[in-house]
């Protein structure tokens, strides 16, 4: 069972990203703040659950959430600051656009850039300690998935309604045949004998 709080008593929000690995499309981060009584048997790390729930879990987090919030920062963006900058963009992003500042921030991961003077905790696997960054991956990779359908009706050759733009076989065999588009991350190594 995940926890539900790193510092009982404040008003948290959980951080996380999704198509950071990615050689195309933005990447995505969610932020959400739950509620102390928050509780589902099903929420975790989103790499660990399969499509069906993540995508059962996500309306619940949306409703039952006090705030929750994507923010996203597009390829040409992460081309221009680096992967790293637009991940930690894209998280200051959500949490502008939550309704409510939080009075700490619990980070998936190791390094992240200060948001206003609000303190913040990286944690490493966070996804799978924590109950408001594991629903924050949810919102995160549900929300990019959704824009990465999309981007494939038009852009059908590189096979985004199933490798979600990561460096698949597949999807740099399609580089390779029919070149890259404006989707993809010139800042990325799109093909891997280059």
């Amino acid at each position: 069972m995940l926890e539900k709080f790193h510092t009982k008593g404040l008003i948290e929000a959980g951080c996380d990203e999704a198509g950071r690995g990615c050689l195309a499309g933005p990447v995505v981060a969610g932020a959400v703040i739950l509620p102390a009584n928050f509780s589902n048997i099903l929420l975790n790390d989103s790499k660990k659950l399969t499509d069906k729930q993540r995508y059962s879990l996500r309306p619940i987090i949306e409703k039952e959430a006090i705030e929750y919030a994507v923010g996203i920062v597009s390829n040409e963006e992460i081309d221009e600051i680096n992967i790293l900058n637009a991940s930690f963009l894209a998280m200051h992003r959500a949490i502008d656009d939550l309704g409510m500042a939080p009075e700490s921030i619990l980070v998936d991961g190791n390094r992240f850039t200060p948001y206003n003077d609000i303190p913040h905790h990286c944690i490493i696997k966070g996804d799978g300690k924590y109950m408001s960054i594991a629903a924050a991956s949810i919102l995160a990779k549900t929300y990019r998935d959704d824009i990465m359908q999309m981007l494939h009706q038009d852009y059908d050759g590189y096979g985004w309604n199933k490798n979600m733009g990561y460096p698949t076989k597949q999807h740099r065999e399609a580089i390779k045949l029919l070149g890259s588009n404006e989707h993809h991350r010139m800042s990325f190594k799109l093909l891997a004998d280059e």
